[in-house]
């Protein structure tokens, strides 16, 4: 009897074998990377190259020198904008695609579903390349596209502009990614039980009112998860910004977020120096929005989608 009951408590080896792997990966090129910015925060370089401790200078720096205050508050409200295109375009499109797509009468779905992801799948290096030359005015497409539907005289060099600019790439993005909430909320309303459907069809509700009544309240965590995705992926984005506009960001740093606000900070470009210790405090800030954004979400919004799960 004693022999079972150890043997039934033994400590679980096979799970610390399965997580040990994942654990390292993690802490290797994560936590440790992380941690390590916030220390490098508190440290900067002197005049000769010594590194000395300085506290909360730098922070007092990033906020109240104008010469640093500037830049990361224009990214920072450009991050917001991005952001709320991204909410406002890219999660309804995902939505209405992926009611679409689980409409049973729908012929061809699987090549509808491949195709409207494939861009996902696609070099974001590729992407912007390849709407640079579409968007270009003098030998883009789009100009000519705009002339055979007769809407030429809307066609504007969109990159170019400070107004348009943002809100240009951010469309972009939209195309490229509007994907990935497509297939995850897809892939939620596949998983409500037909049973609630059928009944309610046969109650005399048509497709926009089972829609609207059964599913969209049952797929509420899940937007909740795809809304709280897009903020964490706006707030880290920077390579479409560099592969279109490049390290400046432009026109006039039109298109700056806080990702290409922190790669000159740390790395310098042209004309402006690199600084570790202010690099780093960018970082911790990036760092800091992302979890009071994810904490405000999980414990003050999440809480009470989860009622509506099944």
């Amino acid at each position: 009897m004693t022999t079972s009951t150890s043997s039934s408590r033994r400590f679980p080896i096979h799970i610390v074998v399965f997580l040990a792997p994942a654990v390292i990966v993690y802490t290797l090129f994560m936590i440790y990377p992380l941690l390590d910015s916030l220390r490098v925060s508190f440290y900067t370089p002197d005049n000769t190259g010594a590194i000395s401790w300085v506290g909360l200078s730098n922070y007092v720096t990033l906020f109240t020198d104008p010469n640093w205050s500037k830049g990361f508050w224009n990214a920072f409200s450009n991050n917001i904008i991005l952001f709320v295109i991204h909410m406002l375009v890219q999660n309804p499109i995902g939505l209405l695609l992926a009611a679409l797509l689980s409409l049973p009468t729908l012929r061809g779905r699987h090549i509808y579903r491949t195709a409207m992801f494939l861009p996902t799948m696609m070099s974001v290096v590729i992407i912007g390349f390849v709407w640079t030359l579409i968007l270009n005015p003098l030998w883009g497409i789009a100009e000519t596209l705009l002339d055979i539907i007769g809407m030429v005289d809307y066609f504007q060099p969109w990159l170019g502009q400070e107004s348009t600019a943002l809100v240009t790439i951010s469309l972009i993005s939209v195309w490229q990614f509007v994907g990935i909430p497509m297939m995850l909320i897809y892939a939620a309303l596949l998983n409500i039980p037909e049973d609630l459907t059928e009944a309610a069809i046969v109650d005399g509700a048509n497709h926009w009112q089972v829609f609207w009544r059964i599913k969209l309240p049952l797929i509420l965590p899940t937007l909740g998860i795809v809304s709280i995705l897009t903020f964490v992926a706006n707030f880290n984005a920077f390579d479409l910004i560099y592969a279109v506009k490049g390290g400046l960001a432009g026109p006039n740093f039109a298109t700056d977020i806080m990702g290409t606000y922190f790669y000159r900070v740390l790395f310098g470009f042209q004309l402006q120096m690199g600084s570790n210790g202010m690099g780093a405090t960018v970082a911790a800030m990036m760092f800091l929005i992302i979890l009071t954004g994810v904490i405000i979400f999980f414990f003050a919004i999440q809480r009470r989608l989860l009622r509506h799960s099944f």
